[in-house]
């Protein structure tokens, strides 16, 4: 079959692809977290674009960006919604050519004030997990998992 007469809305999900995905996304999520215990999330460059990224978010999506608790935590319905669909594909598609795996999926914690869980933890595009995750270090929202981390460690 050739990628012409593919469709994606008809296509079959495999288990061992879906599979697959979901160790790649687990091992995203605990390399991002070890990252984060061993530097305060404040001094981490996520990309060589964090700067324009921020300055991106801001300007498309000004009611999260401008709002601490948009970003600490995430509503995945206002993503979804028709309005955020469109918003977010706007962002992203203008980081299509810069960003490596930008529409790979990936796991993000909802809420940065808590740890990677089955409750605390959603589905979305690398892209967007680059978004939130630049917001909330800069935001110094992720310096608690390193300053948990020397805890732990002294306490050994």
């Amino acid at each position: 079959m050739s990628m012409d007469t593919f469709d994606p809305n008809q296509a079959e999900n495999l288990p061992e692809i879906e599979k697959q995905i979901a160790v790649r996304c687990v091992e995203h999520a605990q390399t991002y977290w070890n990252l984060l215990e061993r530097i305060k999330g404040s001094k981490l460059r996520l990309t060589k674009y964090d700067d324009e990224i921020m300055a991106e978010f801001e300007a498309i999506l000004p009611d999260v960006f401008g709002n601490d608790q948009a970003v600490r935590v995430i509503n995945e319905d206002d993503m979804k919604s028709a309005q955020g669909k469109t918003k977010w594909r706007e962002f992203i598609a203008k980081y299509e050519k810069k960003v490596a795996d930008f529409n790979f999926g990936t796991l993000i914690r909802t809420n940065a004030s808590d740890e990677y869980t089955q409750t605390n933890t959603i589905f979305l595009t690398r892209f967007q997990f680059y978004v939130f995750e630049i917001a909330r270090c800069r935001r110094g929202m992720n310096d608690w998992v390193h300053e948990q981390a020397l805890k732990a460690k002294e306490g050994k």
